[in-house]
């Protein structure tokens, strides 16, 4: 059996600190829609969960579920959400948020079907449809960008309250 050393990845805060530093602000100006778009912090990290359980981020996964968890998010629920559409646990909104999560994080496979926009914008304002479409291309990149520099999980702990 042959084993080989891992291929060191860039570090992409040191490398490109300027990117970066606009990715956390971009980040930020997302957050700050929702909140002023008044779309629960639940929904969000229901979003980031979710985006990132498609995507295989292992990363983002161990960060966003201690986040929820922190938040008060149920067991039942995270360990569901792979599954939502066949759960009883999930709120019209949060559902119509994960459907257009899932459509976002899978654009290439039939875009985002009216029907999916549709159903978000029932339960949703526009703003706060605008602020669901930013939080679900937010945490995509910084799935891509996880992935891509091998970020190790399990270090993570949420911000004391």
């Amino acid at each position: 059996m042959t084993t080989t050393e891992p291929i060191s990845r860039v570090a992409l805060k040191k490398v490109t600190p300027d990117v970066s530093a606009s990715m956390g602000a971009l980040h930020g100006a997302a957050v700050s829609a929702a909140r002023d778009a008044k779309v629960e912090a639940e929904i969000l990290e229901l979003i980031r969960i979710r985006a990132s359980q498609l995507n295989g981020c292992a990363f983002c996964l161990d960060m966003h579920t201690k986040d929820a968890r922190a938040q008060g998010e149920t067991e039942q629920r995270i360990y569901a959400l792979n599954a939502w559409r066949e759960t009883p646990f999930f709120t019209e909104r949060e559902r119509a948020a994960l459907a257009l999560t899932e459509a976002v994080t899978l654009v290439h496979d039939g875009h985002v079907p009216d029907d999916v926009y549709a159903e978000a914008a029932a339960v949703f304002d526009e703003a706060q449809v605008a602020a669901l479409i930013w939080a679900a291309t937010v945490i995509n990149a910084y799935n891509r960008i996880a992935i891509a520099t091998r970020m190790v999980p399990g270090g993570y702990q949420p911000a004391a309250k």
